[in-house]
């Protein structure tokens, strides 16, 4: 019996009992609201050293042959398409930051996995839209060095991760992790 408290059988519960770590599937529980705000923190306290410390188009090494600190700005999205549209990317990243939000608290996926990948996405399109709607671009930093790659950020590290993670937790975890829940002509059927 899970979810419920173990009580003695003459014992009767009063409502639903909260197991150990049933909170992390419990609605939009806080510890999910509190790592999108840590990872958005994150994505703008690098990139406000990243401005402060770095003159633009100026690097300096990060991990040597590997990975160079480089201050660029991005008007666009990744590989700078839509450069001209930075209002119109601003729209998009807020409308998407409400849809993941809402995936969030109406428990689009249940399994602490799949909202994790849901944070992880909500974290990086909240990080990339203050950029836009405060600066007018995207401020990259991370510039990969043993292969030609766009410069890219904290944020933009956010939403590959999580988009990847969704992807797959959706393909392969998601049938797994996630309970079932009949209709109830479903379990009528099933009975008769």
């Amino acid at each position: 019996m899970q979810g419920q408290a173990h009580l003695p059988k003459d014992q009767p519960t009063k409502g639903p009992q909260k197991c150990g770590p049933c909170f992390l599937t419990e609605g939009f529980p806080m510890i999910y609201a509190i790592l999108a705000a840590a990872l958005v923190a994150v994505d703008q306290i690098v990139k406000y050293l990243v401005m402060t410390r770095i003159p633009l188009g100026e690097h300096v090494p990060f991990i040597p042959h590997i990975l160079d600190l480089t201050y660029v700005t991005n008007t666009g999205a990744a590989f700078s398409i839509f450069s001209e549209h930075t209002w119109a990317l601003a729209l998009v990243s807020l409308v998407m930051s409400v849809l993941l939000a809402a995936a969030l608290w109406f428990n689009l996926f249940r399994h602490p996995l799949g909202k994790l990948t849901l944070t992880l996405l909500l974290a990086g399109a909240v990080g990339n839209l203050i950029d836009r709607a405060f600066r007018g671009f995207v401020v990259d930093m991370f510039n990969v060095l043993f292969m030609h790659f766009a410069v890219f950020n904290v944020a933009d590290i956010c939403v590959v991760v999580g988009g990847i993670a969704a992807g797959l937790y959706y393909m392969f975890l998601m049938d797994k992790l996630e309970p079932r829940e009949e209709a109830p002509h479903d379990q009528a059927d099933a009975e008769g």
